[in-house]
């Protein structure tokens, strides 16, 4: 693996591609403009991360795609302007060779970087630098009048910069970012370190938040896994280019499976890149489902269809179709229900979600991952009672939390109801101060979403920035499935 340190392009190649990239923007606001205005829009994708069920239409979807790759880099500020399609596999692709990665990285590889500021994404590294959101210093957004606006944080365009986040679309589309890198180094070294209850992780988690430490060694990467309520695992990772001639790095994209190697090992070494992958090439646990982590499977199963795209796009066509569903239906197994979620929990109650997690909900295992808001970055709270720095994702930016993930379904017990698992999900998430992203299925009431995803803020900017209501509402996406 070869370091730079120049630029992404030479200036001939780099002037190119910045005028490539122009004629997108201009092709993506023309594209807006010929679409139908009695109709909602909606973006289209080939791929997606997003497991909300939408409603079918025939009216064509925006298409973005153009939008793709890294326009300009400044390797000295660490800073690049990118498109806002693209995929954080190409983005790493691109930059890594130089040195430099995003603040976060998303842990599947089609994740776009549009997509986790007007959505969610956190990483192993959100303990230190937050959501991807947060290192983002401007934007263009084609907003739902069809203007395209530059949003920064203190700029004429300050509100709708501050609420575009976890909008999911709903306010406007990224055409463009500039956003933040650091330096990464060739290999990242991890520890597994077992405790026999999530009290315990918690209590370690808390320190290396305060710390960036622990056993006396550097943390710039933590998340953690727990098998069951006595089997609980942190990984502690760093980056590193010393490899003491002895080590080298395992490779979890052929017969070996990631997830498995947290319970067996102590230690361990993967190059930059596969460790940013490391969860992709099975979705974390969920190729299990589809056979691809039994031995005979797996050796039969081309190495380069083990990524998440592909497991999805088997998920989609099931959804489509109902094959497994009928074949349940004809062995008279009960029906089954979606439980796909991610929510944070404040550090202090997670422990408490987790044990009534284990208790209620039969999946296993669940992924945790420390977060909070950028230390210094959020927005100025002289006053306990002003609006949260990122209004519609209201973290508080004195609270630290753990992403709790969990990817699975569940037998729908007689006389109860499709959905009713995930209402008693969310209702202890609310009860512990928590929040959920909206990636997945929600069944909010009407008020309780106004309360809970920054109503108030988002009214004032939709009125502004989209006053047809060309785009449906965030209520309208992420409940009503529109």
């Amino acid at each position: 693996m070869t370091f730079g340190s120049a630029t992404i392009a030479d200036p001939p190649d780099a002037l190119e591609r910045a005028r490539q990239h122009e004629r997108a923007v201009c092709a993506a606001v023309e594209a807006y403009a010929a679409l139908p205005p009695d109709q909602p829009v909606r973006l289209a994708k080939r791929t997606s991360n997003l497991f909300r069920t939408r409603a079918a239409t025939s009216t064509p979807g925006l298409d973005l795609s153009a939008l793709q790759g890294v326009v300009d880099v400044d390797v000295e500020a660490r800073t690049a302007r990118v498109g806002a399609l693209t995929t954080y596999e190409r983005l790493v692709d691109e930059l890594l060779p130089h040195g430099l990665v995003p603040l976060v990285v998303p842990q599947l590889r089609t994740i776009t970087i549009g997509g986790a500021v007007t959505g969610l994404g956190i990483e192993a590294a959100s303990f230190r630098n937050g959501l991807p959101h947060e290192s983002v210093l401007e934007m263009r957004i084609l907003t739902g009048s069809g203007d395209v606006v530059t949003a920064t944080p203190d700029g004429e365009h300050a509100e709708l910069f501050r609420t575009f986040p976890n909008s999911y679309g709903s306010l406007g589309y990224a055409l463009d970012l500039v956003i933040e890198l650091e330096p990464a180094l060739p290999y990242v070294c991890l520890r597994h370190v077992r405790f026999p209850s999530v009290e315990q992780l918690v209590l370690v988690v808390d320190e290396v938040m305060a710390t960036r430490a622990h056993a006396g060694e550097r943390v710039d990467f933590m998340d953690g896994v727990v098998f069951s309520a006595t089997e609980c695992y942190l990984t502690l990772a760093r980056w590193t280019d010393d490899l003491d001639g002895r080590v080298r790095p395992s490779d979890y994209t052929g017969e070996e499976v990631f997830y498995r190697s947290i319970q067996s090992r102590r230690r361990d070494l993967l190059t930059a890149h596969d460790y940013l992958w490391r969860w992709d090439t099975d979705w974390f646990w969920c190729s299990r489902v589809f056979g691809a982590q039994v031995p005979a499977v797996r050796r039969l199963w081309p190495r380069h269809l083990l990524r998440s795209d592909v497991y999805w796009r088997i998920v989609a066509f099931e959804s489509r179709h109902r094959v497994v569903g009928r074949i349940d239906r004809l062995r008279g197994r009960p029906s089954r229900e979606r439980v796909v979620q991610d929510v944070e929990i404040p550090l202090d109650r997670t422990a408490d979600f987790v044990a009534w997690f284990l208790r209620e909900v039969p999946i296993e295992p669940i992924w945790l991952c420390p977060i909070r808001l950028r230390p210094g970055a959020e927005r100025p709270q002289d006053d306990p009672a002003a609006d949260p720095p990122w209004p519609l994702y209201p973290l508080r930016p004195d609270e630290r939390y753990v992403n709790v993930g969990f990817w699975s379904t569940v037998p729908i017990a007689p006389g109860a109801a499709d959905g009713d698992v995930n209402r008693a999900i969310e209702r202890q998430v609310t009860e512990h101060g928590g929040h959920k992203s909206l990636y997945s299925d929600a069944y909010y009431d009407e008020a309780t979403f106004a309360r809970l995803y920054g109503d108030a803020a988002y009214r004032l900017v939709k009125r502004v920035y989209d006053p047809a209501g060309r785009l449906p509402t965030l209520y309208e996406k992420a409940v009503q499935a529109r």
